[in-house]
C-alpha cells in the first residue's frame, strides 16, 4: 500500500501538466496558477477552481523569457515566464503573483506585458505583518483577489465556502506535519525523492484529494516500526530543493532529509489559518502574521537559524544544508545569520547556490561529498 501511494505521488509530481489538464477536463473546472512564494489558495479552492503551484521546472530551455529578464534573474522566475510565454500554462484561467520581492514585482509586469492570454491577479503581502495596519492592508488585498476570482467564476464566492476551504486546508496542513514526522522516523521507507514527491504532488491536485492520499500514507507508516538509518540525518532550508539530481547526490552520500524549512515544502504547512478574525479574510491575513522561519516574511529577530537548530535536535539530525537560490536577495540576506546561528549551536552546516537551469551539479556534488565526510 505504501509503495502504491508513493508511486501515485511520484506520477503527479512528474506529470503536472497532464494531471492538471485531465482534472480540468474531467471536472469541467478552471485552474488558477499560484506563483511562489505564498498565496491565498483557499480563495481559489472556495471559488470551485483548482490552485496550481507554479514553481518553475527542470530541463527547460530559456528562449522567449530572455526578452524580459536579464541573465542574473533568479531561474525560478525566468522559467515561470518562459512556460507562460511558450504555452505550457495555457490551461490556466489566471495567475496570482504575490509582490514579495523585486523579482516577483518584475515578473508581474512582464507577465502582464507578455502573456496576454492568461490574466494576471497581482497582490502584495505586507512586511509590517504583525501590526494591525498590516493585517488590514492584507485583508484589502485579499478582497481584491476575491473580486477578480469572482469575475472569472461568474458568481460570488460565499463566506461559508471560504470557511470550508480553510477547514480542509488546515486539516491538510496537519496531515503534512504528521507526514514530516513519520518520514523522519521511517528514513528507509521514505527516501529523499519519496519525501519530495509527496510535497510536490500537493500542488497539482485539490487539497481534499491530496489529504485522502496523505491520511492513507500516514496510517500505513504508523503500522510499521520506526527505522534506523545507517547514514546521516540532515535538515535543509532554502526556497526549493526538489531537483532529482541533487536529491540523488544526497542519496549517494547517505544523507537523509529528516526535516526542512523550505518555502516549497514545510513552510507552506507549519502555520495553520487561526480561528482569530472577524471573517475568513482576516483569518487568512492573521496566518501571514503568524508565519516564522520564512525569508519572505519580515523577521527582524532572524529566528530561522534558531528554529532550524531546534528542529535538528528534535529529529536527531547531525548537519544542515542551506540551499541558496541563486540571485535571491531575500535568501542571501538571511543566509549568513542563519548559518552562523547553526554553527554557534555546534552543528556542521554548509551552504551552496542552486538554480533550476543548472544541469551540471559538479561543484555542488563535491561540496556535498565533503560535507558528508565531515559528519
Amino acid at each position: 500500500m505504501i509503495n502504491e501511494i508513493l508511486k501515485e505521488c511520484e506520477y503527479i509530481a512528474k506529470n503536472p501538466k497532464k494531471v492538471v489538464s485531465e482534472y480540468i477536463e474531467k471536472n469541467n473546472v478552471k485552474a488558477i496558477g499560484m506563483v511562489p512564494l505564498f498565496g491565498p489558495e483557499e480563495l481559489v479552492d472556495a471559488a470551485g477552481m483548482l490552485p496550481v503551484g507554479l514553481w518553475g521546472g527542470y530541463n527547460v530551455e530559456i528562449d522567449l523569457a530572455k526578452q524580459y529578464f536579464p541573465a542574473f534573474c533568479a531561474s525560478l522566475a525566468n522559467i515561470v515566464m518562459e512556460l507562460g510565454l511558450n504555452g505550457t500554462y495555457n490551461m490556466l484561467s489566471a495567475v496570482i503573483i504575490p509582490g514579495m520581492t523585486d523579482t516577483l514585482n518584475s515578473l508581474s509586469q512582464n507577465w502582464r506585458s507578455g502573456v496576454k492570454n492568461i490574466p494576471l491577479i497581482f497582490m502584495v503581502y505586507p512586511q509590517n505583518r504583525k501590526l494591525q495596519c498590516g493585517i488590514d492592508y492584507l485583508v484589502d488585498e485579499l478582497k481584491f483577489v476575491k473580486t477578480k476570482l469572482e469575475e472569472i467564476k461568474g458568481s460570488p464566492i460565499l463566506e461559508e465556502d471560504i470557511e470550508k476551504s480553510i477547514e480542509v486546508y488546515n486539516k491538510h496542513r496537519l496531515a503534512m506535519r504528521e507526514f514530516a514526522e513519520l518520514a523522519a522516523s521511517h528514513p528507509i521507507t521514505i527516501n529523499n525523492q519519496n519525501r519530495s514527491n509527496v510535497y510536490k504532488s500537493s500542488y497539482f491536485i485539490p487539497k481534499k484529494e491530496h489529504l485522502e492520499l496523505l491520511n492513507k500514507l500516514n496510517e500505513e507508516l504508523k503500522k510499521i516500526p520506526e527505522e534506523n538509518y545507517n547514514g546521516k540525518r540532515i535538515v535543509i532550508t532554502g526556497l526549493i530543493f526538489d531537483d532529482p539530481n541533487l536529491l540523488d547526490i544526497l542519496e549517494q552520500n547517505n544523507l537523509r532529509i529528516v526535516g526542512d524549512y523550505l518555502a516549497h515544502e514545510s513552510i507552506q504547512y507549519n502555520t495553520d489559518v487561526p480561528n482569530e478574525g472577524k471573517n475568513s479574510l482576516e483569518r487568512l491575513a492573521n496566518q501571514w502574521r503568524d508565519i516564522e522561519g520564512f525569508s519572505a516574511a519580515y523577521d527582524p529577530k532572524k529566528l530561522r537559524g534558531k528554529m532550524i537548530v531546534e528542529l535538528m535536535k528534535k529529529q536527531k539530525a547531525t548537519g544542515a544544508i542551506f540551499a541558496l537560490m541563486k540571485f535571491s536577495d531575500l535568501e542571501e540576506y538571511d543566509m549568513p545569520i542563519c548559518v552562523q546561528d547553526i554553527k554557534d549551536a555546534g552543528f556542521p552546516v554548509i551552504s551552496f547556490e542552486i538554480e533550476q537551469q543548472d544541469s551540471d551539479s559538479g561543484q555542488v556534488k563535491t561540496r556535498i561529498q565533503t560535507f558528508a565526510e565531515m559528519l
